[in-house]
Parts: C-alpha cells; structure tokens; sequence
C-alpha cells in the first residue's frame, strides 16, 4: 500500500510546492505563511526549468499519495491510450482510483484516510467488498460504505470537518436508511482535479518515459 511520507509535516509540504493539496487532508498550510518552510523560506528564489517542472509532478504525487514508480506506472499506461492527452487521461484515472472517490465524497477526511477505511474493507462497490485502494470506481457502479465504516474515525471526523465541501459533478451522493451510498454518474474530467495544476509542465517532466 503506498504511502506518504508523512515524517515530513503536511504543511511544510504544501508550503514548500506553494499549492494547497486537498487529498494531504491539512487545510490552511498557506494562510499564515505564504512562503516555503525553513529560515530562508521568505526568500525569492528562481528556480530552474527542472525544479518548476519537478514541483509540478510532486503536487501530482503527494496529492494521491503515490511512490514515484507508481506515477511512473500511470504514465507509461496513460501514454499508450491514443484517445486524449496522456495527462487528461492520468488525472481521470487517478480521480477514478477508489480512494480518491471516497475521499471526494467526504467520507474521510484525508486521502491516506480514504486509503485506510478501503483497506480495512469499510467500503462496497455494487454490493462486494473492495479493500483496494486503486480500484477503478466506473460509470454506473455504485459505492457504499459499511456499517462499521460509518462508525469509523475517519468517517465521523470527515462529518464533522470535510476537507472539500463541494462533491465532483462526476458522483451523486445519497442517504440509504442511516447510511450514505453514491453513484458515479459520469467518468471524472481532467478539470476535476482539486488543486492548481500545469499540465504541461508535467508533460514536459516526463517526456522520455515510455
């Protein structure tokens, strides 16, 4: 299961790539201090075409909680659908990752949240029980959470505190006796992504993979 590299403060890193990532489930990182962390976080710095690039790949990866060998894996698999843009296809694939969409429906309050309550085999997709988070949740599949799953910490907090209060158009969220359930109306857009992002940086970072 990946994970990040949470000894490493979620607001440092939200300062230091100088973008709020909602899935790190830490709001506020830049309303106090605007600036990268450490003693020489208020100083300008120019940065180099890599640098600028390789923040905008990290934005990518720490927002989905992912090893760089496992976006490596999403763009090597991305780039081989001819249909669209390999990165429109990257973010639709990555918002349709089970939990990601758990996430997005506030019923955790963090994705490595999300990533916990489907390992521990709190949610259903049509009826069975999925405990992998990088399921691919598809147009008309249904997601449920358990029982148990609504009793759970990270359910209870995502109530009382969501990270993302607006739910994607992408799912449609309803109440089922005491519990909620959702569908996935619609694949998700490239647009649905919850944070600022320059696809082309991206595009230009991983231009020799294959």
């Amino acid at each position: 299961m990946a994970k990040i590299d949470m000894g490493r403060s979620r607001f440092k890193i939200q300062r230091r790539l100088g973008v709020e990532l909602p899935g790190l489930g830490k709001a506020g990182a830049l309303e106090r201090k605007p600036y990268g962390p450490g003693q020489h976080g208020m100083q300008r710095k120019k940065l180099s075409d890599y640098t600028v690039r390789l923040v905008e790949k990290q934005k990518v990866m720490f927002n989905y909680g992912l090893r760089e060998s496992q976006l490596r894996n999403y763009v090597k698999k991305s780039k081989k659908i001819k249909t669209a843009s390999w990165v429109d296809t990257m973010i639709v694939t990555l918002e349709s990752r089970l939990d990601n969409v758990v996430f997005r429906l506030n019923w955790a309050p963090s994705l490595p949240g999300a990533r916990q309550m489907v390992s521990h085999k709190h949610i259903k997709v049509n009826g069975k029980t999925v405990n992998v988070p990088g399921f691919t949740v598809r147009p008309g599949d249904v997601i449920e959470i358990s029982d148990k799953g609504a009793r759970s910490g990270n359910y209870l907090q995502a109530k009382v505190r969501p990270r993302i209060t607006a739910i994607p158009a992408f799912l449609n969220k309803e109440a089922s006796g005491e519990k909620e359930k959702a569908t996935m109306v619609a694949k998700p857009l490239a647009e649905d992504i919850p944070f600022a992002f320059e696809k082309r940086l991206v595009i230009e970072y991983y231009w020799k993979v294959k």
